[in-house]
């Protein structure tokens, strides 16, 4: 199992450590991918829309079938995989993206904020979900450009999280089609937020497991289980909280790409996420008190079998006596201090019994005492 106490897994760091080197000694706003080694192809989707219509298709080269942004369509770009710097390079030529700002979108360890560069919106953010198991929470950076008429998102593997969003435009469900780049922007994040709370429900459920196996027959992989808990709900935290940021920024942002009209459903957007921070946070305090539980089960465990061992020792402690003294064989003839019972027919008879009348008086005292 791959965990560490910090929340981030020793060899994640390592390899982000080792790719911040290559950094060293570049001009700011040189495009250098820093994130895990892919081979895929990079598919980017383009879906361009308005209230009457609707298309969406896959491209490959953006300078030839990218239309240029209008004021009667909203144009969204989602660009699956960015280890293809030159790529991510043209279409920040092609759109006027600056190069810190495409900086960023490459450094997949990049904290979540929001920046206003005027004519865009940045907002980088992390897309958490759950593998099929449900033991291992998967992160991925998730980064938009949003401006009035358009939004380019990139994210870093291949798999589409934003497909029912995709699904919704096909449709023609509620707004969507209506409202302009920045309600789908809010969209996006709606999808990133949603998929937090099943996160965050996953770790409820096996938090209710855990409180189970604790109280039943705590084991070695039942603290390994709680150490796993307690980071992933350190990713979870380092995800959420800056996210709030991220959103707070965004409703009191000064711009007109960020219409009124969606201010309400940032506002709503925001409650859902300080509603996680308060989920999560309550789970810490739940994983830490389940961590304290094991810990005092475990001494309780050890003090039971310290107790019975001491018990048995104390049983022994006399008979061991008794026999030692009358093991020494001693010649009662020529000592002057003689031993009569080494002689007498019924001698070995009385010191069983004398043994056994030690052991059942101690197991009375004892039982007395309610010590066992």
């Amino acid at each position: 199992m791959n965990f560490s106490l910090s929340g981030v897994k020793y060899k994640e760091v390592r390899k982000l450590l080792k790719n911040s080197r290559k950094k060293i000694g570049q001009l700011p706003g040189s495009l250098i991918y820093m994130g895990e080694d892919r081979k895929q192809d990079i598919i980017i989707t383009l879906s361009r829309y308005n209230k009457e219509m609707y298309e969406e298709k896959k491209i490959k080269f953006p300078e030839e079938n990218v239309p240029e942004p209008d004021e009667n369509h909203i144009t969204w770009i989602n660009v699956d995989g960015i280890h293809d710097t030159a790529l991510v390079g043209r279409l920040g030529e092609m759109f006027n993206i600056h190069s810190l700002t495409l900086e960023d979108i490459l450094n997949t360890g990049h904290r979540p904020k929001t920046e206003d560069n005027g004519d865009y919106l940045f907002v980088v953010l992390k897309f958490l979900d759950c593998d099929s198991k449900g033991d291992e929470i998967k992160s991925e950076q998730v980064s938009l450009i949003i401006n009035n008429q358009m939004i380019i998102s990139f994210q870093e593997d291949k798999v589409d999280d934003f497909e029912a969003i995709r699904e919704t435009l096909r449709k023609n469900k509620g707004k969507i089609r209506e409202l302009g780049a920045d309600y789908l922007a809010y969209r996006l994040l709606d999808t990133v937020v949603d998929k937090y709370f099943t996160v965050v429900e996953n770790i409820g459920d096996r938090i209710i497991e855990l409180e189970d196996e604790l109280l039943e027959s705590p084991t070695k992989l039942t603290l390994q289980k709680l150490y796993k808990l307690k980071s992933d709900m350190i990713i979870i935290r380092r995800a959420v909280w800056p996210l709030r940021e991220v959103i707070s920024g965004l409703e009191k942002i000064d711009s007109d790409i960020i219409r009124n009209t969606t201010q309400p459903y940032l506002r709503d957007l925001y409650d859902h996420v300080v509603q996680l921070i308060d989920t999560n946070e309550n789970y810490r305090e739940m994983v830490s008190g389940m961590m304290d539980i094991y810990l005092s089960s475990v001494s309780n465990k050890l003090n039971e079998i310290m107790k019975v061992l001491t018990i048995i020792s104390t049983f022994f402690i006399p008979l061991n006596f008794l026999a030692g003294l009358y093991g020494m064989n001693f010649n009662t003839e020529a000592s002057p201090l003689n031993m009569p019972e080494l002689n007498w027919r019924f001698g070995y008879p009385m010191i069983i019994a004398v043994m056994l009348s030690v052991s059942g008086g101690l197991f009375i005292f004892f039982k007395k005492k309610g010590w066992f």
